[in-house]
């Protein structure tokens, strides 16, 4: 026999009845029965029921086993009794009679619970991560990962993609947050980066000749962290192709991520169609650039309807420039309460309140009510209910201003309602293509103008496009956006060098600056290089929307904390004088 198992906690069934088995695993649960104890011993595959009395020569010593605790038992196996049959196991029917116990590994006292779900602070199982991991939400959604990967893996290879791997130790290069450098030891004062992305390595590689590269691929980005976001390193996979245009680009993408969405999704509804939908109009109609479309709120401009209205606040606010006033349309929110309780929640986002307006039934039929109402009157009233499309029973929430200013909340606004009047469809995955990026964006204090998405994204319209306003360009960038998360972020590349240094001159760079810190990339593209492009999805958020949970703490193996610190390992540690000294560094005392 096997040294430490003849079978899985998951392989036993009736037919095995009267064999003699070994078993590994960690004791999951001990019951006492007078004198009978039954132990349900897990391991990574299954749960399988063991029992003892004292007619077993180790009853004495399965009396000291605890949970948790690392064991290998020999033993009979025994049909259950009908009565007590565990349709829910695999191994539901039998269990087995313990003749011999060998304690491979005793646990002590436990800091927390792996048996159950028992909820404990984020802190304690992140520091027992190895505990934490053998709780059964967490070894479903660790296999869920693994899963995942794999099918990703073998749809990129059935589309025609090979997988190639890029430098981990790079240079550093502005994808949109702070790097992690590395110092060199051989180079006194200068400094790696770990890669942010494999942006500039997968151009090169179509450069190469290589037609399609695809890659499950480390990031590595000094972000603050967020629920939907690693501080430190993600996984995603990566591609890129060559001789493409941007909707050859949706049309291999799709398949593969529909594909997983509807195999892993467990039976919810992954839509079919997904729909194209500009930067411009997503803002407008969401307040977010990753609109959630299980929600059919859509939000309108209503302003010509407040403009010399009686409810001055709005009239005067339209008098500015660059301000309008926005409608959220609330189906079967017609009741004060409601109205109420959005206009508290408008008031914990830090705005005044948000006007309101509901329809119900009056005496001479449907009448408007609410303090907008009675000040701008029936026939702006009722041309906002025509506009809206809605009836007695809907309500609608108005917020104004420049759109940039409250756009944010009244995107949460509309979750917020979608969800509370159960408009959201939550069994139900919905995607969308949220397209034509404006290429830069304005520091509206400093005025000073910068990439606002990628800087290695193609211009529409290419070089005529950037001798106009630099704020009317638009990139041929994309998102993919899942049920108000972005899964995917890409572009077709600007692969001429002319074209490059003249977009990131508008950015403040020079062409020397661009040499610089893109030499070798710029230097690629004065040899043949391909139209190509390309994009990548985050591994962690897709498994997390699978998972359905909203913390991708729940779906990394051995995630940092809110503080970006591994309180498992202890890093961030501090570096010895010893190690300081071989790189040249030295750390500054803290300021008081």
């Amino acid at each position: 026999m096997h040294a430490f198992r003849s079978h899985t906690c998951a392989d036993l069934t009736k037919a095995d009845v009267g064999q003699t088995v070994r078993l590994s695993g960690w004791v999951n649960r001990i019951r006492d029965h007078g004198g009978v104890l039954f132990i349900d011993l897990r391991d990574h595959y299954g749960v399988t029921q063991l029992l003892c009395d004292p007619d077993s020569p180790v009853f004495s010593e399965v009396e000291k086993v605890r949970s948790e605790w690392c064991i290998r038992i020999d033993g009979e196996v025994k049909a259950r009794d009908e009565s007590l049959v565990n349709p829910k196991l695999p191994t539901g029917e039998i269990e087995v009679f313990i003749r011999d116990l060998d304690v491979l590994g005793a646990a002590e006292e436990l800091p927390l619970i792996v048996f159950g779900d028992q909820e404990y602070p984020e802190e304690t199982r992140l520091r027992y991560r190895f505990l934490d991991l053998r709780r059964e939400s967490m070894q479903r959604n660790m296999t869920l990962r693994s899963d995942v990967v794999a099918s990703i893996r073998k749809r990129m290879w059935d589309s025609g993609f090979r997988e190639y791997q890029t430098p981990i130790i790079t240079a550093s290069s502005p994808e949109g947050a702070r790097d992690f450098l590395v110092p060199s030891r051989l180079h006194p004062g200068k400094f790696y980066a770990l890669p942010q992305a494999p942006q500039q390595f997968k151009q090169l590689i179509m450069v190469s000749g290589f037609d399609k590269y695809f890659q499950i691929a480390p990031c590595f980005r000094d972000e603050d962290p967020r629920a939907d976001r690693s501080p430190t390193d993600f996984y995603q996979l990566d591609m890129e192709m060559s001789f493409v245009s941007q909707q050859d680009v949706f049309d291999t993408v799709q398949p593969v991520v529909r594909g997983i969405f509807e195999e892993f999704g467990g039976g919810r509804k992954v839509d079919a169609e997904w729909p194209q939908i500009s930067y411009r109009d997503a803002a407008l109609w969401y307040g977010t650039d990753k609109p959630d479309l299980r929600n059919p709120i859509k939000m309108q401009v209503v302003s010509e309807h407040f403009r010399d209205s009686g409810f001055a606040i709005f009239a005067k606010l339209l008098e500015q420039d660059g301000t309008e006033i926005r409608a959220i349309p609330a189906p079967t929110g017609g009741s004060r309460k409601f109205c109420d309780r959005m206009n508290a929640f408008a008031q914990k986002e830090g705005l005044p309140g948000m006007g309101y307006i509901f329809w119900r039934e009056g005496d001479d039929g449907m009448e408007a009510a609410g303090p907008l109402a009675k000040n701008i009157g029936p026939e702006r009233t009722e041309a906002i209910r025509q506009q809206l499309g809605l009836g007695v029973g809907d309500a609608a929430f108005f917020l104004g201003g420049k759109p940039a200013k409250f756009e944010a909340v009244a995107g949460r606004a509309r979750v917020v309602i979608g969800n509370e009047l159960g408009l959201t469809d939550q069994d139900r995955f919905a995607f969308a293509w949220i397209v034509d990026f404006p290429m830069y964006e304005k520091d509206e204090e400093t005025g000073k103008v910068d990439f606002s998405h990628n800087p290695f994204s193609m211009p529409q319209g290419g070089m005529e496009a950037l001798n106009g306003d630099p704020l009317d360009v638009l990139g041929y960038q994309y998102d993919l956006a899942c049920n108000g998360y972005e899964l995917i972020s890409g572009a077709i590349r600007n692969h001429k060098p002319e074209i490059m240094f003249k977009a990131f001159e508008l950015a403040g760079y020079g062409e020397d600056e661009v040499r610089k810190r893109f030499g070798g990339m710029v230097n690629a593209f004065r040899f043949g290089a391909p139209p190509h492009g390309g994009c990548a999805a985050g591994i962690d958020r897709i498994v997390m929307l699978l998972a359905d949970t909203a913390n991708i703490r729940e779906v990394i193996m051995f995630p940092m904390n809110q503080r970006a610190e591994d309180l498992m390992m202890n890093a961030p540690s501090e570096a010895t004088s010893d190690q300081l000294m071989e790189l040249g560094l030295r750390v500054l005392p803290k300021e008081d």
